[in-house]
Order: structure tokens, then sequence, then C-alpha cells
């Protein structure tokens, strides 16, 4: 249980400060929701979602950093996830 405690600092961290993110804390949070990233390529990985559209979850590596918009498109989609909204429905 001790990952699923890291997982909820990140999101935290997340939420409080969107711009400082570290690209490897991004992409865990996003393989625990997404699972593994279907592309890898470059700077890039983009995860699947359950449902079609926005939020994407498609994120990239700056520096080290993760993008703050593409943080909150994150954030946006693990809250739907949540939610139980977007399954199956549109």
């Amino acid at each position: 249980m001790q990952f699923m405690g890291s997982i909820a600092k990140v999101i935290d961290q997340m939420k409080a400060n969107p711009k400082g993110v570290r690209f490897s804390d991004l992409k865990k949070v996003c393989e625990h929701y997404f699972g593994k990233p279907r592309q890898n390529a470059g700077s890039h990985c983009v995860f699947k979602t359950p449902w079609p559209g926005d939020p994407r979850v498609n994120i990239q590596n700056h520096k080290g950093k993760a993008k703050p918009y593409q943080v909150k498109q994150v954030l946006l989609a693990i809250e739907k996830i949540e939610v139980g909204h977007g399954f199956g429905s549109r």
C-alpha cells in the first residue's frame, strides 16, 4: 500500500503546483490509472482512456518536467475516472 500513498502524494503535488511536477512522477501516476502508454516515442507518452475524446492523456517530457497544461489534463482524467463518468456513455 506504500505505492498508493506515493501516488496520492504526487497527485496532491500536481494539484498544488502543476508547474513543478517531474515527468517521471506524472508518468507513474498515468501508468497507475491508465496502464502502459500505447505510444512512447521520443518525448511523448500517449495513454488510452476508457472514453472517446477529452480529456486526453498525452504527456510530454520537457527537460525532466511535465508540461503544466498536461498535468491539468491528467487531473481532469483522474477525476473523470474516480467519479465514474464517461464509461460506455456519450
